[in-house]
């Protein structure tokens, strides 16, 4: 057995770098210095579809959205409102009344804050104009 003067003196040895090693992780939970910030270049913006059969097509893919409560044609089969039939006008006004808030629902408000003016504008083209092809 070890006389109790050297016991003491290892745990002496023992403990101290414990503290030293304390002080090592409360510094490298200290808060870094602040970075600098970047400055980027702003991410470019595609040119505006002009070309009017561009603009159809994407007016029937963001239709494409409305398919799932509405039909893919504006027909609906449930107790949701038919759009089919309705005017480019009408389509467009409520779509924007519900983006404004002027006109309530539960869902459609959701929707319609997701789209610009101008995607609203080729929704509405789009489902206004079904009822006028030849079927």
């Amino acid at each position: 057995m070890l006389p109790k003067k050297n016991v003491m003196l290892g745990l002496a040895f023992a403990v101290v770098p414990l503290f030293q090693a304390s002080s090592t992780v409360l510094a490298a939970d200290a808060p870094a210095p602040a970075a600098t910030p970047t400055v980027t270049a702003p991410a470019p913006v595609a040119p505006p579809i002009t070309d009017p059969v561009k603009l159809r097509e994407r007016g029937q893919i963001l239709a494409l959205s409305c398919s799932g409560c509405h039909g893919t044609d504006g027909k609906s089969a449930s107790i949701m409102p038919s759009i089919y039939g309705k005017t480019t006008g009408y389509i467009e006004s409520a779509l924007r009344d519900f983006k404004s808030g002027a006109r309530t629902s539960t869902v459609m408000s959701r929707h319609a804050k997701g789209y610009t003016d101008e995607e609203i504008h080729l929704i509405a083209e789009y489902f206004g104009n079904l009822s006028k092809k030849k079927n």
